[in-house]
Parts: C-alpha cells; sequence; structure tokens
C-alpha cells in the first residue's frame, strides 16, 4: 500500500504490534491507521534519527521556569515513559525543580519539586511522595552518563531529594516488621527496574493463595496457599514433567517455559477494564477473544496451574484498594463467551462478597503468617539466586534467554530491521526483573500468631495472667525506647592506666573489684602482662580473666586467691565467654576453644580440671567471640575482619564472609538470634543474617567503634572520641549522641533489664549510666 499526503501535515506517530497509526494534530484531518504487513518498509531508524536530530537543533524553552529566579544546571535530551507510548523531550534541572518538556504540544511542559529517585539501567523514576509508589515521571535517556549526571545535580542542588534505600536496608526493615510484605515487593520491584509506566516490566506479584473454590477462606490453613517455593510452571507436577521433557530435548539455548509470567499482554489482561486504549494499542484495534478474557478469578488460577502456556504472576492492583479492575464500570462491550453471556465483571471467589472484599481478603491473605513465613522463597525465585544458573535449574525457574538481563547485546546488531524485531519481541513476550540478590534471602521474623476463637478478650484478662517474661520483655523495650536519655549516676577512676573492661580488667594486669556503695574492694595482680578480658560466673564466687600472656586466670572471691590457671593457647587470649559450665576462650593463635569444667563445684576451694571440648580453627588471629542466646551458634571476628558463624556441635563453618576492612573489636547476637552485629577498625557498623549469612546492612560511621549494645533494631555504641551513639539501624543514622569520656570509648556492659549500663575508656575511668523514663 503507498499513502501518499499532499500536504505537509504534523501529528503523532504510533507503530504498534500489527499497525502504524497516524494522529493528525488538526482534529479535523482524519486518522490513518496502516497495516504492517501492508508496509513494504519502514524507515524507523531514520525517522528516529530525524527526531534526534530536530531535539538537538532545539533546547529547553527556560521561560517554562516556575519562577524568575531558578538556575538552570543542566539540559540534556531525553524521553518521557508511559505505558505503550515513549514521548522524546528535553529535561532540564534547576536548583528548584525538574522539568521535562516534550517534542510535541502535549503536554506543553511537566515540573517536579522532587522527592523520591529511582535510578534505572538508562533511566530515572520520579516519585513525589515517599509513600506513594506510582511514579509521576519516568525518564530514559540515551547514555548512562546523562542519567548520572543529571542524578548528580539532583542530590546535590534539590533540598527534597531523599536518596533511594537499598535492597539490603527495605530486607532488614520487612524482617523486623517495620514494613509491610505488601511495601517490600513494591521497593523490589521499583529497585529491579520495574515501573507501572512500563508495561513490560510492570510490577510483578505473586499468587499467594490456591483456594477459589470454598465458601469461606482459611487464613489458618496451610492448604489455602500456594507454594511459594516453587514457579507457577512447576505446581503442577504432571505439566513439569511434560516441560522438562521437552527441555532436555531441546536444542541450545534451553528454556523450560514458552511465555513469561510478567508481560504487556498479561498484564493488559488484568486491566483491560480499566485501561482498554492500551489493549486495543496492543491487539490491532480489538479486544482479545471473550473467552481468553479475565473472567473469572478460579478460571485463572486453574488456567496457570494446568495451560501449556500459562505461567502468568499477579500485579499489584490484586493487593490494593482500587477495586475497579475487576469492574466493568464503563460499560465496555467486551464480548459475548461460548455460552452466550457477556463479559461484564470478573467473577470472583465465592468467599469474597464484592471485589472490595475480595481485595481486602487478598491483602490479609498477603500479610498472614504463613505468607510472611515462606515469601522469601518467592524473592529467591524472581528477585534472588534461584533465578539464573545452576540454581535456577535446579528450582525448574528457566525462562527464554532473551528475557534476562545481558541476555542479548542490542547494541552489537548493526542490521536495523533485526534490531528493532529483537527489541520488539523482548519488550511482547516479557523481562525478567534485574536480579538484586546472589545468596538466599533471609526469612522474616514473624511474631508468635494465637488463635482468634480460642484468644480471651480484653476485658477478660487481669494482670496476674501476664507472665513475668512478658513484663521482662516490655521493661526492656521501655529501657530501649529512652535509651537517648540516659543519665550519669556515678563516675569512678578506679587505674592509673588505661580502662579495657568495664569492671575488672585493666593494662595495668590488674584486677580491680570496685563497689560503686563501698569504692575499691580489691586489687589483684595476675601477670606482668595486660589483662585482656574478663568475667564473673553467674554464682558472683568466681571472677575469669584472659590475659595476653596467653593464659586465663581463676579467681575465687570468697578465698581472696588466684584459684587456678588454663594455659590453652600458644598467643594472647583476646576474648573469653562462659556458658552452661563451659568456657570459650578466642585466641591470637587462630583458634576459639570450648572447655569443659569437670568439678561439680568451680567455687570450692580446690583446683579445677577443664577438659577440651572442641577446636575451632581459623586463618588469623580472633579478637572477639559471642554466643548465641540459645548456646547453640558461635560468632567470631578475627583481625583481618573476617567474620565465621560456626555450629558448636561442628568443627565447620556455616558461613564465613569478609565484612570489615580491618580488626573486627566486636560481635554481638541479636537477642532473637536472627542477625549479627560487628563493629571494627574501618568504622562500619555490619549486620548479618544468621540463616543465610548475607550481609543486609553496612552504616559507615563517621568515626571508628570500639563497643556496643544492641536489641535487633537500635545500637548503643561507643567510639574514638568517647561519645555514646544511638543508632537507629533501619534509618541508619545516628539519632542521639551523649559526651561521655574525654577518650576512646572501649568497653560497654549492660545488665538483662537493659536499666543499667557502665561504659570504660581511656581516660582511665568507669561510668554507671541508667535511662531516664
Amino acid at each position: 500500500m503507498l499513502v501518499c499526503l499532499k500536504s505537509r501535515t504534523s501529528g503523532s506517530l504510533k507503530i504498534c504490534s500489527k499497525s502504524i497509526i497516524f494522529e493528525p494534530d488538526d482534529a479535523v484531518k482524519p486518522i490513518l491507521k496502516i497495516l504492517l504487513k501492508d508496509c513494504k518498509g519502514i524507515g524507523a531508524v531514520e525517522e528516529r534519527a530525524i527526531l534526534q536530530s530536530r531535539l538537538a537543533r532545539t533546547c529547553f524553552d527556560k521561560n517554562s521556569f516556575q519562577h524568575v529566579t531558578e538556575n538552570p544546571h543542566m539540559e540534556c535530551v531525553a524521553e518521557m515513559v508511559s505505558p505503550l507510548v515513549t514521548n522524546a523531550g528535553h529535561v532540564c534541572i534547576t536548583d528548584c525543580n525538574l522539568y521535562f518538556q516534550p517534542m510535541n504540544s502535549y503536554p506543553m511542559h511537566s515540573y517536579v519539586n522532587l522527592c523520591v529517585f529511582t535510578v534505572c539501567v538508562k533511566g530515572l523514576e520520579v516519585f513525589c511522595t515517599e509513600n506513594d509508589l506510582c511514579s509521576d515521571i519516568y525518564l530514559k535517556f540515551y547514555s548512562t552518563k546523562e542519567r548520572d549526571e543529571l542524578y548528580y545535580y539532583i542530590a546535590t542542588f534539590l533540598e527534597n531529594h531523599i536518596a533511594e534505600c537499598t535492597a539490603e536496608s527495605y530486607m532488614l526493615q520487612w524482617q523486623r516488621g517495620h514494613i509491610s510484605n505488601y511495601q517490600y515487593l513494591l521497593h523490589l520491584n521499583n529497585l529491579a527496574d520495574r515501573s507501572v509506566n512500563d508495561l513490560s516490566q510492570y510490577p510483578v506479584f505473586p499468587w499467594v493463595i490456591s483456594d477459589y473454590s470454598s465458601t469461606q477462606l482459611d487464613l489458618l490453613n496451610p492448604a489455602s496457599f500456594r507454594d511459594l517455593s516453587k514457579p507457577i510452571g512447576a505446581l503442577n507436577t504432571e505439566r513439569l514433567e511434560r516441560l522438562l521433557e521437552r527441555y532436555r530435548d531441546m536444542p541450545e539455548p534451553h528454556f523450560m517455559y514458552g511465555s513469561h509470567y510478567s508481560s504487556p499482554g498479561y498484564v493488559l489482561f488484568y486491566l483491560v477494564r480499566v485501561a482498554p486504549e492500551h489493549m486495543l494499542c496492543l491487539q490491532n484495534g480489538r479486544f482479545d477473544q471473550a473467552d481468553r478474557m479475565f473472567n473469572s478469578v478460579g478460571e485463572t488460577w486453574k488456567n496457570c496451574l494446568e495451560g501449556g502456556t500459562d505461567f502468568k504472576e499477579l500485579i499489584p492492583e490484586f493487593y490494593g484498594s482500587d477495586s475497579s479492575f475487576l469492574k466493568n464500570l464503563l460499560g465496555l462491550n467486551l464480548g459475548r463467551r461460548q455460552g452466550g453471556g457477556r463479559v461484564e465483571n470478573v467473577e470472583l471467589p465465592p468467599w469474597a462478597s464484592d471485589p472490595d472484599d475480595f481485595l481486602e481478603k487478598m491483602r490479609l491473605a498477603l500479610e498472614c503468617q504463613y505468607v510472611s513465613e515462606h515469601l522469601h522463597e518467592w524473592i529467591d525465585l524472581i528477585f534472588g539466586y534461584k533465578q539464573r544458573g545452576s540454581e535456577a535449574v535446579a528450582a525448574h525457574n528457566v525462562f527464554h534467554p532473551f528475557t534476562y538481563e545481558g541476555g542479548v547485546d542490542c547494541d552489537s546488531i548493526e542490521d536495523p530491521d533485526q534490531k528493532i524485531a529483537m527489541l520488539t519481541q523482548i519488550l511482547e513476550f516479557g523481562q525478567t526483573p534485574r536480579q538484586l540478590f546472589v545468596t538466599p534471602h533471609p526469612q522474616r521474623i514473624t511474631p508468635r500468631f494465637h488463635n482468634l476463637s480460642a484468644t480471651p478478650s480484653l476485658s477478660s484478662m487481669s494482670p496476674s495472667m501476664e507472665s513475668f517474661e512478658d513484663l521482662t520483655e516490655e521493661s526492656k523495650k521501655m529501657a530501649w525506647s529512652n535509651m537517648n536519655k540516659l543519665a550519669l549516676q556515678s563516675c569512678h577512676k578506679i587505674h592509673k592506666d588505661i580502662s579495657k573492661n568495664v569492671l575488672y580488667r585493666h593494662v595495668d594486669s590488674t584486677l580491680k573489684m570496685f563497689s560503686k556503695e563501698n569504692g575499691l574492694q580489691r586489687s589483684v595482680s595476675f601477670s606482668n602482662m595486660a589483662l585482656s578480658s574478663c568475667l564473673m560466673l553467674p554464682d558472683d564466687k568466681i571472677v575469669v580473666c584472659s590475659s595476653w600472656d596467653n593464659n586465663v586466670y581463676f579467681y575465687s572471691i570468697a578465698y581472696g586467691r588466684r584459684q587456678d590457671t588454663l594455659m590453652g593457647h600458644d598467643d594472647a587470649v583476646s576474648h573469653i565467654c562462659w556458658r552452661d559450665d563451659k568456657l570459650y576462650t578466642a585466641s591470637w593463635d587462630s583458634t576459639v576453644k570450648i572447655w569443659k569444667c569437670v568439678a561439680d563445684d568451680i567455687s570450692s576451694n580446690k583446683r579445677t580440671q577443664f577438659d577440651l571440648l572442641a577446636e575451632f580453627e581459623h586463618e588469623a588471629g580472633v579478637n572477639t567471640l559471642d554466643l548465641s542466646p540459645a548456646g547453640t551458634l558461635l560468632a567470631t571476628g578475627t583481625k583481618e575482619g573476617t567474620l565465621t558463624l560456626w555450629d558448636i556441635a561442628s568443627p565447620l563453618p556455616l558461613n564465613q564472609l569478609t565484612c570489615h576492612s580491618g580488626k573486627i573489636h566486636q560481635v554481638a547476637f541479636s537477642p532473637d538470634s536472627r542477625h549479627i552485629l560487628s563493629v571494627g577498625e574501618d568504622s562500619c557498623l555490619v549486620v548479618t543474617d544468621v540463616q543465610t549469612g548475607m550481609l543486609i546492612a553496612t552504616v559507615h560511621a563517621e568515626q571508628e567503634q570500639r563497643c556496643f549494645c544492641w536489641d535487633g533494631n537500635t545500637v548503643l555504641s561507643g567510639g574514638m572520641s568517647g561519645d555514646l551513639s544511638v543508632w537507629d539501624l533501619l534509618s541508619s543514622k545516628v539519632i542521639h549522641k551523649i559526651p561521655a569520656h574525654s577518650g576512646a570509648v572501649t568497653c560497654m556492659w549492660m545488665n538483662e533489664q537493659c536499666s543499667t549500663i557502665i561504659t570504660g575508656g581511656v581516660d582511665k575511668q568507669i561510668i554507671l549510666w541508667k535511662p531516664e523514663y
């Protein structure tokens, strides 16, 4: 077909999957639609070159500034991306606003007073409010250099700019229950370059419910839920066997599924009732056949389980609050099904009374205990380590290579037609999110859920029903909530030289026992070398001290003398710990040893025998250790910055990672044993997940932190300046600083109730603190 226009006509040209549509600016002139099969050739590359040439010859119209005093810092060309449409134009950033001015006349200009940004591969997504995860502008640049330069100016000049958090930071917030499953999935989608403005990379959410036939939805029954450890294609065993048989016989490149779990067609399948224009554009001006439309939630789920080519997941709208996508509010003529019925509203499961009730129950299901305990398994498949490689093969999670980031180098394709064909194929087939995690994702920390029907009413509960444990936990929470209000109770200078431990040990090789009521009680010297660590046994009758002379000393308070000496290492003993009649010793000879006390009563006036139970070897000197609250796990930190996690029943490490660039000063488990916090010479506070060994947060302090106490969320640390710092790990910020010592704080102790803190420092002082309520 040959189309000839007698006069030059301006307008918009849209290239769809099966046709070209030209819409003149003059509303009187007709819209032209040409089928691609009737076209002999399309000069798409030439048109793009012409467009870029026009952009190069024009510049941003500064008359569009909101204020005459605005100072422009940078201008470049870019495209504003919206569903199925990209709009080329100019981007300009000033000291107040970010502007986008399109080449065509609609809209005339856009401006945003910035709040939040997501940096994509060659794009930048703008959110005008922090909690609104539907972006206002999605900009695509022609080079990463221009994108990075623009982002630099954003971070430098715009006061309202809020930096995007890392996946690890959001993970920690999610694990601790500070953000919901829904919010966490939205954040992960944004970090993986998924946007509601790009149908080919639309946010992907999981099917979580498998019961769409019952009249009542039982969220306490695991059978009501989909297996989140498997992709959709692997949920049906019989279908999976057929797919694997084809996969094994397939030539390179191998893939298990011929379609993706997220594509523009699938997104519009769900959204056709609220975005019919996009469906018409994608389907060559027609809706899909009535029986293939989104008619029923239950039928769609069944087809995803049994269909040979249907493996789609859900979209965020299924867990939102707007149910309009389930209703034909526009009165669209979507056709008639084979049974004769018209396609109207989506048929809902029997357990949903109406669309709003359906969404409410879907939200409850997404946030329930079962899903919270298993959502990390689905994240491993979509965003994590099971997305690619051998782990993806083992998890039956292999899609066509074209769907993965970097699977095709389009820039290396020289033929313009082949390049356009390849890009079109990738866009229409679906794209796998950018991989965010390369190690197993940790599980969420879920609270204890009670059977609601068996739970007594609040009015029937009395204070006597509250356990002592609950009261203790409440008092701890109260103390930590007031940790920024520490009040100095007393200050004591009891050593001639630098304090190295809160109560007892010292570099002058003496052990000093001090009573805050009666002053100095005892002063004992064990060695001509400094003491490195000390502790008091649970019966308060024996003090154990380690020394740089390679020995461990036992001092009897009752008898006022050294009772025993343990010579168990070939180098300095750096740290000791006591649990369940066992002594744990860390040494610079690169070992940690566990010793068992043979005597029935270690506090008796007799020499004590210790048997060596276990030895854990390291590649460098061990500087610190800590036991989990249950006493089953051991964390160690070396002089070279390596953190190692051990099961005390095994000589082989569970996880090992270099998380600091220098000596680790201290490691400590969180009270729930889910995380380990470490501080080191590199001035970093590092949070590691115990279950997976994943480093999930790194906080860079202004100065080296030497010691700390923490409750899993908040950290009280002592630094080189002598100040105490209260950290909120979820925001990675210091929320309060407390002047304490005139030199570095070298040690810190907190009682079990978290109501008393004692610090020691190089100023030779010991300070007693209490939180104010």
